[in-house]
């Protein structure tokens, strides 16, 4: 007879027990350490599953101090979402936005330090461990403006791969959205050790992550697919008029795309704050799933406000697709070495020296003059 599955009875009484409104889990002044248990967790085969992209709609924090009611939302959303389709399907993988933690209302990384940045791990990816290990879910993290003592006066834009046995992966954004965000690249530093593009092996599938501006620059979303991506997530704040709707739905055009060119599954979680609580932008949402071949799953009607969105993710049917495929496999079929641009430097690294606004117009003037 067959064992019955630990996690699966884990999985029972969280769905058991959680209702509709449940408040979310408590930070604990302690942190939990990754790995604390040292029994080994069963993997489960995942070819199909479903995903969620949960958009939301908080005010700009100006303090640190505001971020854990955020988290609370956050877990609470996510819980809701898990309990409320499992009539119908298991949600394993969610995804939130750009800046659901903090965004950079301040001008300036000494401001950025003192005021929002936080190091990585902390409470709040705890608590998201303690979702995960509850509900057996992955959770793509809404982006911490991080401080890392490695790093000193730099701040970067960061989400984290959290599942039931903590951070899987933690990808910092390589392309910030300049010139308005100072914070640093890992592109900034010569001797940078970690992979800046880093994958994620899960029992759901191998899970890759960039962040917003990143998907304007197909390089980043290649490499992901070269290391391995199955399932490509965006966590973005993407502003109008480069939304979800014509004529300039750029949100839309790029996530086909990219799961196009990558043969990959995408899901792409918005910003939904409202213009007021995120100034000087409006927020389009419209938050999105995308097969491999390019089609919309499932999307989030335009405009401002929580929503979630929900899509299946069949890892068969895309490995299959890769196995079998000899046309329309673009990964195979790059010829790398007639495309010599991207190995010449453009935009300089800032190096040690404080990121600014007046330094990133510089460092652009910079690399234009290389197009001439």
């Amino acid at each position: 007879m067959t064992e019955p599955d630990p996690s699966n009875a884990s999985r029972r009484e969280f769905l058991g027990s959680v209702a509709v409104g449940a408040a979310a889990l408590a930070v604990p002044s302690e942190r939990i350490e990754a790995q604390s248990d040292a029994t080994p967790r069963p993997t489960r085969a995942a070819p199909r599953y479903h995903a969620a992209a949960i958009q939301t709609a908080f005010a700009n924090p100006k303090t640190r101090a505001e971020i854990p009611e955020r988290v609370s939302r956050m877990i609470a959303m996510a819980e809701q979402t898990v309990a409320g389709y499992a009539p119908f399907f298991d949600v394993r993988l969610i995804a939130f936005p750009e800046f659901a933690h903090a965004a950079p209302v301040y001008f300036t990384v000494a401001e950025l330090l003192e005021h929002l940045a936080v190091e990585i791990p902390n409470d709040h990816t705890d608590a998201y461990t303690r979702f995960a290990k509850k509900t057996g879910c992955f959770v793509q993290t809404g982006t911490f403006i991080e401080r890392d003592a490695r790093f000193p006066g730099a701040v970067f834009n960061t989400t984290c791969l959290i599942g039931p046995d903590g951070i899987a992966a933690k990808y910092r954004k390589v392309n910030p959205w300049i010139p308005w965000e100072v914070h640093a690249s890992p592109h900034d530093f010569a001797d940078y050790s970690e992979n800046p593009f880093p994958v994620a092996d899960t029992e759901i599938g191998r899970i890759g992550c960039a962040i917003c501006y990143d998907w304007l620059f197909p390089e980043a979303i290649r490499q992901l697919a070269f290391n391995g991506a199955e399932v490509l997530v965006r966590v973005s704040a993407y502003m109008d008029p480069w939304g979800a709707t014509a004529p300039m739905d750029w949100w839309t055009t790029i996530n086909r795309a990219r799961a196009i060119e990558n043969t990959a599954f995408v899901l792409a979680c918005n910003q939904g704050a409202t213009f007021e609580g995120y100034p000087p932008f409006s927020w389009p949402g419209g938050s999105m799933a995308v097969d491999f071949d390019g089609r919309i799953l499932a999307q989030a009607d335009p405009g401002a406000g929580e929503k979630v969105v929900v899509a299946p993710i069949d890892l068969g049917a895309l490995r299959e697709a890769r196995e079998r495929r000899r046309g329309h496999d673009m990964r195979a079929h790059l010829r790398s070495e007639v495309y010599p641009y991207a190995a010449i430097p453009r935009f300089a690294r800032a190096g040690s020296a404080s990121i600014t606004i007046e330094q990133n117009d510089a460092r652009i003037a910079a690399a234009k003059r290389t197009l001439e």
